[in-house]
């Protein structure tokens, strides 16, 4: 059904800043269903009933933040902002998309965590942990189905697979090797790396746009060395001074401080969007510093899942958890703890992502017939099947063998987490109603127990 219910033979009218802050502060409360119904939903929204950019410059955008390191939903939102009402409008956009993700996030931890262990809420994380693994293997096909287009590259699929399960080789050099064999490969053998389902053009038309396909880059988002040596310096200065205030009240090696250090890292190899980056988040917080567990991960997983903002947000669970674990304000103070490194973690992620759009936007809008360079996004993209498909082993691991392999294994679960594949899979159910339902047989089963 078409989503287009207005006459579309004039250019709509320009939207005050006003306006613009109103949507995207509501695209943040009901941005559900992960990156591709994030963007999806924006498409419907700003290219197709408001028309605020066209198809081609919207595309044009998404395929800039395909290549770039984290939440391409959000990135796109800030380029958008942005293209729209300069910097405060990419600013307002972004922020917006991930706040109410984060202060829900924040709440919900605070349950998972005080409550936890409350019959009926046990019953419920019964069911969404199957439903969670369910989801991490259909991720692994769709992104498989979409970027392995043949032997070369489902090879690489292969290899990282191994590098990270069997090598227990570390994301971020698994995402580099990949991106440098992508680039080689591209000059020796440049059919196999072809970037190939991401985002072509449409053949459809939705009328004129605010921004349309002639429109001229308006003058904030032309490239100009002095604009982009000021916002550069001024959000490194962010995250240095924020950095400098962590180590002046707890050490380096204190745990707000780690969580800046290492959720920066994170933001800078987050290729292939959050399911990749989370067997590297699970590396950090579970394998390194201990922070939480591998079944809180699952957990957290769930709860990121089931809210608004992009999937990336189950950082904030992970600082919530951390902060808490560690009882850095003392055992008295645990959720303001929480909340401050629910905080860091959130901060940490993301800034590098504004300063990606800010900085390289003007840069895009000059070379808009000129998109090239894709050949070591087409092999990091390989390699991430293969990390995600690591990851759905793992989940099913902890789920189906929570007391290990000479345990018992959970049958039960086993059955909830076939049922949520066929429904993804067959049915085309949504991850919300899938996680829904199979929070409420869980709960219902923990009952008849």
């Amino acid at each position: 059904m078409s989503t287009i219910a207005q006459d579309v033979t004039g250019r709509p009218d320009a939207v005050p800043f006003g306006a613009a802050f109103l949507y995207w502060l509501k695209l943040g409360f009901i941005s559900f269903g992960g990156p591709a119904g994030q963007i999806s939903m924006m498409h419907q929204e700003l290219v197709e009933k408001r028309r605020w950019i066209s198809e081609h410059r919207f595309l044009h955008a998404l395929n800039y933040t395909m290549v770039l390191p984290g939440p391409e939903a959000q990135q796109l939102a800030t380029y958008i902002g942005w293209l729209m009402h300069g910097v405060w409008g990419g600013i307002a956009a972004g922020v917006l998309f991930v706040m109410p993700s984060l202060f829900i996030l924040i709440g919900l931890t605070w349950v998972y965590l005080a409550y936890g262990d409350v019959p009926a809420v046990e019953g419920i994380l019964y069911g969404i942990k199957p439903a969670v693994t369910a989801i991490v293997v259909f991720a692994a096909y769709r992104i498989g189905s979409r970027a392995l287009k043949n032997n070369v590259l489902r090879a690489m699929a292969v290899l990282a697979f191994i590098a990270i399960f069997a090598l227990d080789v570390p994301f971020p050099y698994i995402v580099l090797m990949a991106g440098i064999i992508g680039y080689v490969g591209s000059q020796l053998a440049p059919d196999k790396f072809k970037a190939g389902g991401h985002h072509g053009e449409s053949k459809d038309s939705y009328g004129p746009a605010l921004i349309d396909d002639d429109t001229p880059v308006p003058a904030h988002a032309r490239f100009n060395w002095s604009r982009l040596i000021v916002l550069a310096l001024i959000g490194l200065s962010i995250g240095g001074a924020a950095m400098t205030m962590l180590y002046m009240s707890y050490g380096w090696e204190g745990t707000l401080t780690q969580m800046g250090v290492f959720f920066t890292k994170a933001a800078l190899v987050t290729f292939g969007g959050a399911y990749a980056v989370l067997p590297y988040v699970y590396q950090g917080g579970v394998e390194q510093y201990a922070w939480l567990s591998g079944t809180q991960m699952i957990d957290g997983l769930a709860l990121g899942e089931t809210t608004p903002g992009p999937l990336i947000m189950v950082v904030a669970f992970v600082g919530f958890v951390g902060g808490w674990t560690k009882e850095i304000f003392g055992p008295d103070m645990l959720p303001l703890a929480g909340a401050a490194g629910a905080s860091i973690a959130t901060l940490f992620t993301f800034l590098p992502s504004f300063l990606f759009i800010l900085l390289g936007g003007p840069a895009v809008e000059a070379t808009r017939h000129d998109v090239k360079y894709t050949a070591p996004l087409t092999g990091i993209t390989a390699a991430v099947v293969g990390v995600v498909l690591n990851l759905a082993v793992f989940f099913a691991y902890h789920v189906l063998w929570p007391h290990g392999f000479d345990a018992a294994f959970e049958w039960f679960s086993a059955l909830i987490g076939a049922a949520a594949f066929i429904a993804l899979f067959r049915y085309k159910v949504g991850i919300v109603p899938v996680i829904g339902a199979c929070a409420v047989v869980g709960l219902g089963y923990s009952l008849l127990l």
